[in-house]
């Protein structure tokens, strides 16, 4: 098991810390000495996930707002409550989605779900919240990708998949330009000359309600799909699968643009190891284009005290 280094006195933020890796995420990196601060869409189910980790480790500091990646305006105002608070946050974690709802579902803003969750909902966050990141001493901002990222494509033509609705591809893209907003990032902190690290993760085959409770939106009972049928491929518990992501925001070892994830049959389970970017997410060019876009489609960009 991945050794975590001590995190008193950092501040971290998690999306998506009510289940799955980025629960197990929070209850790891409170258990070293962090204050987490607990991102969630529903607060209820988010008290309810500290109270079962504060069950374990009762030391542990955990707080539980809310934060909808799915509506811009409620980015806005979670990110404003911590600018009010000013604190720096030494890690941003961007663990939160939703994976392959099986019709064609869109955000509050109108962007087509996966993309607009998974991708544009953690852009606006990041870059709202970039002023304190770069306040703290050595800050981290970690992105969760997959490895279906490899198969991925930036539709340009068509993003919000207007046409053609296909799930698991929206996925894929949507995964892909999370990796690719990691690596930008990464390189801005290195041309700006910041003290910052960004880099991604993925969890391999984790065994998460990610697979079913996309397949079931919109219906009363879950479709089956590529994700949640693939049962006999080797697969993993949340534990091990949350280690590529603890890795990335603690590890001595994590670089800036770096890529982590599981070391075994090809990337499904198994230790914590480097990977490789796919081809399309180390594409300048598109990633730029796709940031610019990612600009004007949330009316979010480079705060001016990061711009320089």
């Amino acid at each position: 098991m991945y050794e975590m280094p001590d995190q008193a006195g950092r501040l971290a933020v998690i999306t998506g810390a009510n289940s799955g890796t980025g629960k197990e995420a929070a209850r790891r990196l409170a258990g070293a000495g962090a204050h987490v601060v607990m991102a969630v869409r529903t607060i209820a189910k988010g008290e309810q996930a500290r109270a079962e980790i504060l069950a374990r480790q009762p030391g542990a500091s955990l707080e539980v707002r809310r934060v909808d990646l799915a509506n811009l305006a409620a980015v806005a105002e979670f990110a404003d409550g911590l600018l009010t608070d000013g604190r720096p946050v030494d890690l941003l974690v961007n663990n939160a989605g939703v994976m392959a709802p099986p019709t064609r579902m869109t955000t509050a803003d109108g962007f087509e779900l996966q993309f607009g969750s998974n991708f544009l909902g953690p852009f606006a966050l990041t870059m709202r919240l970039l002023p304190l990141v770069l306040a703290a001493s050595a800050p981290r901002v970690v992105t969760m990708s997959s490895g279906v990222a490899s198969y991925g494509r930036i539709r340009f033509e068509d993003p919000q998949w207007q046409r053609r609705y296909r799930p698991n591809l929206a996925y894929a893209q949507s995964k892909l330009a999370d990796l690719m907003l990691t690596l930008h990032l990464a390189g801005l902190a290195r041309q700006r000359g910041w003290n910052l690290m960004s880099n991604g993760a993925h969890p391999g085959f984790t065994r998460t309600n990610l697979q079913t409770a996309g397949a079931s939106l919109g219906r009363d009972r879950p479709k089956r799909t590529p994700y949640n049928s693939l049962h006999f491929l080797p697969s993993q518990p949340v534990g091990p699968g949350t280690e590529p992501l603890l890795y990335a925001a603690t590890s001595p070892g994590a670089v800036n643009g770096g890529y982590y994830g599981p070391s075994r049959w090809f990337g499904l389970v198994g230790p914590v190891t480097p990977v490789r970017p796919p081809r399309r997410a180390r594409d300048a060019a598109t990633a730029a284009r796709l940031w610019a876009q990612a600009e004007q489609l949330t009316g979010v960009s480079l705060p001016a005290a990061a711009s320089t």
